[in-house]
């Protein structure tokens, strides 16, 4: 039988609140369409506020419910933790998480990168250790302490993903983490809207080493034109600096690269050890991501050596470079499209890397209608970029992988300045909307072809990458 996450007097002491029932749950969900029995539902007030969901979630067996006040239609002996304030109850939680587990925990925040390398880092310490970390994306307000508030005690590793869009937002949820190592993935131009420039951006994503555990490590790429600004604050957190990069002097470094179709192999110095590695996939752009991994691991004191073996593992997450090969006609495996979907977000680094991996591709000539494979790539509206977004999105017409591309559909209004600053033979379809290209997504591919699709959550490229997988047969 599953031990209990939180009992009743566990979580009353915890928040300072008032039980009712003697219950105990076995985790928490902010969400009555993914609750499994068992489950603390958490009301928040978001677009809707989830009081008015607590009736149904104790419908579908949550083991109980934390609420600012007793809801309506909900009996009074109903097993609830009646708190003053829910965001600050699920903050003590995660507060009380933290302290009560001796698990060495992880904190992850960067402009690129953080799930990847946080699903990484699963991947590698949980054949080390008994390893915790969110199941989604959970790196803000909420989830960081939906996170902390679900780790089991018996905890080893935990790995926390800290994101932000604004500023001042990664301090207060690195002090609710406390992390014995943070890591810094990337610092790039992404929620530009919110920060005068990049170096805000960089002083922002530093702060995650503000609160690092005493003889904490703080890991940092060190191939940026912001790193000093990464170096400074890793000195003042009183932790140990370790960098990662490319650039020769740091303590993890990459040495050298090789692609193929289905792998990306890598040789790193590891302060003075060689370490081969590779990923499952031709991903260059994660490339780092994973010697930062390494040194994370070195850091924990967990086997470098395993980890490196076990990175062949991981698979990049939906929606972030994955590949598919989606089959056409059933009775025919030749006649297919690879697919790589990378639909879940972008800014002009990754959308760069995924464009580098779509120039390395190999199409296959033969099949189809047309009966040479083509490089096409679907692209959707970066946001959050703040004044210079128009340049930027214009600006990728000359970078060197369009020059490897047969064809670049573009949706959007700020994709539309590529897509008229592109060379006329390779310029696809333009629509407004990424809606109006998924009706033609048929039109768009034919058998031999690797299309990628690439844009910001916000610009629903991702129904384009569902789209062509209901081309399947």
């Amino acid at each position: 039988m599953e031990a209990p996450l939180w009992t009743a007097a566990e979580a009353a002491a915890a928040t300072g609140g008032t039980a009712i029932g003697d219950w105990s749950v076995t985790g928490l969900s902010i969400d009555t369409r993914s609750l499994e029995a068992g489950e603390l539902f958490v009301a928040l007030k978001d677009v809707r506020d989830g009081h008015d969901f607590v009736a149904q979630a104790l419908e579908k067996g949550a083991g109980a419910a934390l609420v600012s006040h007793h809801p309506e239609g909900v009996a009074q002996d109903a097993p609830l933790l009646i708190v003053t304030d829910v965001v600050g109850a699920l903050e003590d939680l995660g507060r009380a998480a933290r302290a009560r587990s001796n698990a060495k925990v992880v904190g992850i925040t960067g402009s690129v990168g953080k799930t990847s390398t946080k699903e990484m880092l699963r991947t590698v310490l949980q054949r080390q250790g008994r390893t915790h970390a969110a199941e989604k994306s959970f790196n803000n307000h909420w989830g960081v302490p939906i996170t902390l508030a679900q780790m089991p005690q018996d905890t080893e590793f935990a790995v926390v993903e800290i994101g932000m869009s604004n500023p001042g937002e990664i301090a207060p949820l690195t002090t609710l983490a406390t992390p014995d190592v943070a890591l810094i993935t990337t610092v790039a131009a992404a929620h530009m809207a919110a920060f005068k420039n990049i170096e805000g951006i960089a002083t922002e994503k530093a702060s995650i080493f503000s609160a690092l555990k005493p003889g904490g490590v703080a890991i940092y790429n060190n191939d940026l034109e912001t790193t000093p600004i990464l170096a400074a604050a890793a000195k003042d957190s009183g932790g140990t600096p370790v960098t990662f990069g490319k650039t020769p002097g740091s303590d993890y470094r990459l040495e050298q690269l090789s692609l193929s179709a289905n792998a990306t192999v890598m040789k790193a110095n590891a302060k003075g050890q060689e370490v081969l590695f590779k990923l499952s996939q031709p991903a260059p752009h994660f490339a780092l991501n994973a010697l930062g991994v390494l040194a994370v691991v070195d850091a924990l004191g967990a086997d470098i050596g395993l980890a490196a073996s076990d990175l062949a593992h991981w698979a990049p997450p939906a929606g972030r470079g994955n590949k598919e090969v989606i089959q056409l006609d059933s009775a025919e495996a030749a006649m297919s499209i690879e697919l790589i979907d990378d639909a879940f977000n972008a800014n002009p680094v990754s959308l760069a890397a995924a464009l580098e991996v779509l120039a390395a591709s190999v199409p296959v000539n033969g099949v189809g209608k047309i009966g040479k494979g083509r490089r096409i790539a679907i692209l959707g509206d970066m946001l959050e970029l703040g004044p210079d977004e128009i340049a930027i999105h214009q600006g990728f017409s000359t970078h060197p992988a369009i020059a490897e591309l047969n064809l670049i559909h573009c949706a959007g209004p700020r994709m539309q300045h590529l897509w008229q600053a592109l060379p006329p033979e390779k310029r696809g379809e333009y629509a407004e909307t990424a809606d109006a290209l998924v009706a033609r997504a048929h039109q768009l591919l034919d058998a031999g072809d690797v299309v990628l699709v690439k844009g910001s959550k916000g610009s629903y490229v991702s129904r384009i990458a569902s789209a062509i997988r209901k081309l399947g047969r």
